[in-house]
């Protein structure tokens, strides 16, 4: 059985998978909120944010996913935290991929 290789280096698909977790308001919101928690938040989230629970439910999966929170998104044990490693390991991709040097010609 042959193994495909990605075309793409892992640290291309860990932007991504950031990036893409980020690429909708809801989850900015979620994250913000969760960061600005001195623990983990027990409750529901729902209360919090203008969005219907089901909506709620698939960006908690989708951010999940993408490793920038952890714990019990399953009702009744609710509990949401922000994953401090792959949080700092997120920033510091995100930040390094600004970073990349440009060239300086112009597409005028």
């Amino acid at each position: 059985m042959s193994v495909i290789k990605s075309k793409y280096s892992k640290k291309q698909e860990m932007v991504s998978m950031f990036a893409n977790a980020l690429a909708n308001p809801a989850r900015v919101a979620i994250l913000e909120m969760l960061a600005n928690q001195s623990c983990c938040y027990h409750g529901d989230l729902s209360d919090e944010l203008p969005i219907a629970k089901s909506t709620l439910s698939q960006h908690l999966t989708v951010l999940k996913k993408a490793g920038l929170i952890q714990g019990e998104i399953n009702p009744p044990k609710t509990k949401y935290c922000i994953n401090r490693e792959n949080w700092g390991l997120a920033k510091g991709l995100l930040l390094g991929f600004f970073d990349t040097k440009i060239d300086s010609y112009s597409c005028d």
